[in-house]
Order: structure tokens, then C-alpha cells, then sequence
């Protein structure tokens, strides 16, 4: 069976390539696939940096709804983004489209993030009675801050790649077509420095007054809902001095 993952060389950057049509979920294969390219990429001496983009209309836009209710397959998508993080050369995200859910948490364990300006950006399990699994609740207000972070997870809805980058959540936007052209450019550019930018190694300012406001504001929205408060725990355990693993 052919992977859905490829791997391309550019001079001293290894694209990695998901081709998992509609939408490319995050099946099993794609998984496997991902973490085999980020260690090919950290073994080759001559590679400085990776890119990780998708073909098609979409980057991952989340979860392959066929694995739901079936046996877990290793690598869980925890361990996928734990990988790309944990890899000693920056791994820059090429968005596009849409990077929802388990998409999103792929973009925030990369180091760097460059996205097409008509990308948008996304947590909308709560929608589904559901967290971000793969440590979104974690990474996300450590790079964004915890008021982004409490309305992308708290309420579902996704952000613009413009808004994103005001934010930091995205380094650079960039056109349409040429997003890979830019994304290699972009990776070369930052292939020397260190440290690389681990968001589970950031830390975030406590915001209190930002978690008040958002449970009032939204009381009624979430009263009878149990993940919106889990979301908004989780946001707050982010912001109160607790290492990632905590």
C-alpha cells in the first residue's frame, strides 16, 4: 500500500507531503507517514529544516472519522505532534484551507507556522461535545495567549489567517500559490537559529479577568454543556505556572 506521505527534497529542506484526499484526515497511514519523514528528515545530515504541507483543497482539516469507534492504531496523533516538536531541526507548517482540529494541533507542535491568507484556522470539537486531544488546550494559549485561546476552544469558531498572525499563532502569511515557494524560502531563512520555539516549553501570562469575562459573557451559551467548562480548566491549568506534562 502506497503512503500517503511523501517526502521531497529542496536543496538542504525536506518537504513532507500529505496526499489523503478530501480533506486529508489524520488516519492511521497519514500518522505513520508523518512520524517515518520527520525522523528521515532529522537523520539526513544535509537536511536543515522540514516544511510539512498538504495536496489538495485543505491542510489536515482534523480527525478520519472512519477510525472512530475502532481499536486505536499507533502513532496516536499526541505522539505524531510530541515527534514533530521534539525533532532537533525547525519543522515549519504550510497551511491552506482549513487546519481544524487535530490539524490545528499538528500546525501548533510545529516550530513555525506560515499559512496562505485565505487560510483559516480552528478547535471546533467542543461543537461535538469534545477537547482538543492532542494537547491543543495546552500549546495553544502558551504561543496565543489565553484570550484567543479560550474563544478558538471555548466556542469552536475558526480564525482568519490575518487575525492569526496578530496573534502569533501564525509567523508569516503569504499568497495562495505560492505558499510552498515561501514556506521553503521561510524555512531556510530560520534553519540556523536556536532555540527552536517548543510550545510546550513556553509559558503563558494568567489572565483572570479574561476567564471571568468569557464564562459571563457566554453563561447562557454553555449552561447543561460539560466541554466548554473542561475548556475553559484546561486554558487556566495552561496559564497557572503548571508545566506542559501537568
Amino acid at each position: 500500500m502506497t503512503s500517503p506521505i511523501r517526502t521531497e527534497r529542496h536543496g538542504d529542506v525536506l518537504v513532507i507531503v500529505s496526499n489523503n484526499p478530501p480533506v486529508n484526515a489524520l488516519g492511521a497511514a497519514v500518522r505513520q507517514g508523518l512520524v517515518a519523514a520527520i525522523a528521515e528528515g532529522v537523520a539526513d545530515p544535509g537536511v536543515a529544516a522540514m516544511v510539512i504541507r498538504c495536496d489538495g483543497r485543505t491542510f489536515f482539516a482534523g480527525a478520519d472519522i472512519k477510525e472512530f469507534g475502532t481499536p486505536p492504531v499507533e502513532p496516536s496523533l499526541s505522539s505524531v505532534i510530541d515527534a514533530i516538536e521534539a525533532a532537533d531541526k525547525p519543522v515549519v507548517a504550510a497551511i491552506h484551507g482549513t487546519a481544524l482540529g487535530g490539524g490545528c494541533e499538528v500546525a501548533l507542535g510545529c516550530h513555525y507556522r506560515v499559512a496562505a491568507s485565505s487560510a483559516k484556522i480552528g478547535t471546533p470539537e467542543v461543537k461535538l461535545g469534545l477537547l482538543p486531544g492532542a494537547g491543543g488546550t495546552q500549546r495553544l494559549p502558551r504561543i496565543a495567549g489565553v484570550k484567543l485561546a479560550l474563544e478558538m476552544t471555548g466556542k469552536g469558531d475558526p480564525i482568519t489567517a490575518a487575525r492569526a498572525r496578530d496573534a502569533g499563532l501564525i509567523d508569516m502569511i503569504v499568497g495562495q500559490d505560492s505558499l510552498e515557494a515561501d514556506a521553503i524560502a521561510f524555512a531556510r531563512d530560520i534553519a540556523a537559529k536556536r532555540p527552536l520555539p517548543r510550545a510546550s516549553q513556553k509559558t503563558t501570562t494568567a489572565d483572570p479577568d479574561a476567564v471571568a469575562a468569557f464564562r459571563k459573557d457566554n453563561a447562557r451559551r454553555f449552561r447543561g454543556f460539560y466541554a466548554p467548562a473542561a475548556t475553559i480548566a484546561c486554558i487556566e491549568k495552561a496559564s497557572d505556572g503548571s508545566s506542559f506534562a501537568e
